[in-house]
């Protein structure tokens, strides 16, 4: 699959580099005991410190740098023994103190990757430039008078983890594969929630465009993506802008943009800051940040099963496809359900109704896996039904339907219904019979050589028999007789 988009002169590569933004878990701020709760009053979580009064000084919070560590080492990155805070100095009216205590040139974590998985079944590394620790500003609000601006100050203060992405990608599924996957990693190791509705997780997408095999071309910054659909629609729409610009015999010019998603379009916000403009130099009221190895080390061996190595064990282990290991490790969740479900059991029929019928009605309801009436040992009881022929798959479909909306157990609508597999040879052979002296043309017709048939008369069976014969012996039987 291609990566190139066309033009009317030709082919054009695309080359993304992200900045995702990820809200710390923490109860407290990066440099204040104020509360982090989300959906506070206005101004209810603010200290003196996140309101920039005088004289005040920050603390740094040793729980945000220990998720930044796990955060660090969950992307296989180096750690810093050594970082330093840095005031980056520009002015917003919800940012009380006029700069940013940010990481500039020193960061607690530097280089890593991520590995990615694509529609194609291919995997494509993606590299790391760098994490960073930093506070959030506040948010404006324009929407509740007339002329006037009002500032909340909840979120200021709020630590943040910018995580820089190298410019390894080449398309707009590639950056959302990417997204997804660092979000599936944060929210393994409960270092950020991932809720990009409450902005615990936003983007910034680098964007430009170049002739396959040329120098990079001019970038353009779109700022606050918060939904992984909002952000490819940007990049796509980025891309073909600044194709057509430099088709028709413009330049681009180096600028940061807003994704209007109501038009589906980016627009023009600023030109583009460069470090200089920022004025960074170290906050002189934070010392340097230094850790020691056996922290670190410590750290490391916290961690989780990560999604890629709980990936590569459900493909060894349960020999799974690639697609399907895939879907089943997204979140933790689900992996931690599907293990539940598969435990002694025919973990591809497991997998295949944890995804298609448990997910299926999951996603047709707007339901998240909590909130499912279905536990995993109950779907796992209701498999165990299939297995020993106590009902058919078909069946099963039916009852795993009241299973989802009622939470009753398997076994109890089974007997309440009656619908219990027939699988006393007897009975079933007075049905074929039946079914075949009630039709001796098409009897007939596939004794002649219409072999097809044997469908027809499966489904007659079937139907009389309500779905509760068992197909695999109808089957047998019937071939039998039908060759007599």
């Amino acid at each position: 699959m291609s990566d190139l988009m066309t033009g009317r002169t030709g082919d054009w590569e695309l080359v993304i580099g992200l900045e995702v933004h990820a809200q710390v878990v923490a109860d407290a701020k990066l440099f204040s005991a104020a509360a982090t709760a989300f959906g506070a009053e206005p101004n209810e979580q603010v200290s003196f410190v996140d309101a920039g009064m005088p004289g005040m000084l920050p603390v740094l919070n040793e729980a945000c740098v220990r998720q930044a560590v796990l955060t660090g080492l969950a992307l296989n990155a180096a750690i810093n023994l050594q970082s330093i805070f840095a005031r980056k100095n520009y002015f917003y009216p919800d940012m009380p103190q006029g700069y940013q205590i940010s990481q500039y040139e020193e960061p607690i974590v530097g280089e890593g990757e991520i590995v990615i998985d694509l529609p194609d079944g291919e995997m494509k590394t993606i590299g790391i430039e760098r994490l960073h620790l930093e506070q959030d500003a506040g948010k404006s609000v324009h929407d509740r008078h007339p002329t006037k601006s009002y500032i909340d100050l909840n979120r200021s203060g709020v630590t943040l983890m910018e995580i820089v992405s190298k410019p390894d990608m080449r398309s707009a599924e590639q950056a959302a594969a990417y997204v997804t996957k660092l979000r599936a990693i944060l929210r393994y190791i409960g270092s950020c929630d991932g809720n990009m509705q409450e902005g615990s997780l936003r983007c910034d997408a680098n964007v430009s465009v170049r002739r396959p095999g040329e120098a990079l071309g001019t970038r353009c910054e779109i700022k606050n993506l918060n939904s992984i659909r909002f952000m490819r629609q940007a990049i796509d729409y980025e891309a073909a802008r600044q194709i057509e610009i430099i088709e028709d015999g413009g330049e681009i010019d180096q600028e940061t943009r807003l994704f209007d998603s109501a038009k589906g379009e980016t627009r023009s916000m600023r030109s583009k800051e460069d470090a200089h403009d920022y004025r960074y130099f170290p906050d002189p009221d934070l010392l340097p940040l230094r850790l020691s190895q056996g922290y670190v080390d410590a750290l490391k061996e916290t961690l989780p099963e990560l999604p890629e190595a709980k990936k590569q064990r459900f493909m060894q282990s349960f020999n799974l496809s690639g697609y399907d290991a895939s879907v089943l490790v997204a979140e933790r969740e689900t992996a931690d359900y599907f293990e539940t479900v598969a435990q002694n059991r025919d973990p591809k029929l497991a997998a295949n109704w944890v995804i298609s019928e448990l997910f299926g009605r999951l996603n047709r309801s707007e339901l998240p896996l909590a909130k499912a009436l279905v536990t995993a040992e109950a779907l796992g009881g209701l498999i165990d039904l299939i297995s020993d022929d106590t009902i058919s798959g078909r069946i099963a479909k039916d009852v795993f339907a009241e299973m989802f909306e009622t939470g009753r157990a398997a076994t109890e609508i089974v007997e309440e219904k009656g619908l219990r597999q027939v699988t006393d040879t007897g009975a079933l052979e007075a049905a074929v019979d039946q079914v075949m002296a009630d039709n001796p043309d098409r009897v007939s017709d596939y004794r002649g050589g219409n072999q097809k048939l044997i469908g027809w008369f499966m489904g007659q069976i079937m139907k009389a028999s309500q779905g509760k014969a068992n197909p695999q012996k109808v089957n047998e039987l019937l071939r039998e007789k039908l060759a007599e």
